[in-house]
């Protein structure tokens, strides 16, 4: 049995708790042993971004040292998966031991949706939904762990969702982490021509798999009167897309 440490995010965790139980049940369900490691924090993500090196070092030892026992590191985040992946070995190019221990947990570390389907080979089992959905490819999924098949090929085994292509589907929903609030009005730019193309679908449902992102286009859809509500591609895949979407909770 693998054994999996559960980085649940900082969004799932102040925002949106519903995304790490359903990446908990999925991986349960796909045979895996998980656990959620109580000293994790944040991935250090922002501080990277921002150029604060010292801190972002500081977080990633306290990552490290919380998940390193494991056999796989998973998150329901391709932008948290990137960074503990790609980033964290070159944090540490000065100090050989702690690249070896960053690079050793960087090969352990996956994206949810991809380590259902690549490493599990898991599909999705008694889970139905009548309804329509478009998907948004996520920056940090699609170019730096290049997932693109995998949510796809789990959701086509949902009973009763209709997938819709979205229009420029590989375009930024405008998010970026700190560059929202470092460039809020080419952000809403971005965002507002991202609405306009999940809108054209006439899709139900708004999936994706960043938190991050998802909030970002939830917020300008009901901002401009859609009706179309978003959630974690996991949510979906778990068969919890009968509850409140994001956005929608009291």
């Amino acid at each position: 049995m693998r054994k999996v440490g559960l980085f649940v995010t900082c969004l799932a965790d102040l925002f949106r708790p519903r995304t790490a139980f359903a990446a908990a049940a999925l991986l349960e369900r796909a045979g895996c042993d998980v656990e959620v490691p109580r000293l994790q924090t944040c991935c250090g993500q922002p501080a990277y971004n921002s150029g604060d090196t010292q801190n972002a070092r500081r977080i990633a030892r306290r990552v490290i040292s919380a998940f390193e026992t494991f056999d796989y590191v998973v998150a329901p985040s391709g932008s948290c998966a990137g960074t503990i992946k790609l980033h964290y070995p070159d944090l540490f190019a000065d100090d050989p031991a702690w690249r070896t221990r960053a690079e050793n947990l960087a090969a352990r570390t996956c994206e949810i949706v991809s380590f259902l389907a690549d490493v599990c080979s898991y599909s999705p089992r008694d889970v139905a939904l009548a309804a329509s959905a478009t998907y948004h490819d996520t920056c940090s999924g699609l170019r730096e762990l290049k997932i693109e098949r995998q949510p796809r090929a789990l959701l086509s085994s949902v009973k009763g969702l209709r997938l819709i292509p979205l229009p420029d589907v590989q375009s930024c929903c405008g998010f970026g982490g700190t560059f929202c609030v470092k460039y809020p009005s080419i952000s809403n730019a971005i965002v507002d021509e991202k609405a306009t193309n999940i809108e054209s679908t006439k899709a139900d449902l708004l999936l994706g798999g960043d938190l991050g992102c998802l909030m970002n286009m939830a917020g300008k859809l009901r901002r401009r009167g859609s009706a179309i509500r978003a959630f974690h591609v996991a949510e979906i895949l778990a068969g919890m897309g009968d509850g409140p979407a994001i956005g929608e909770e009291p």
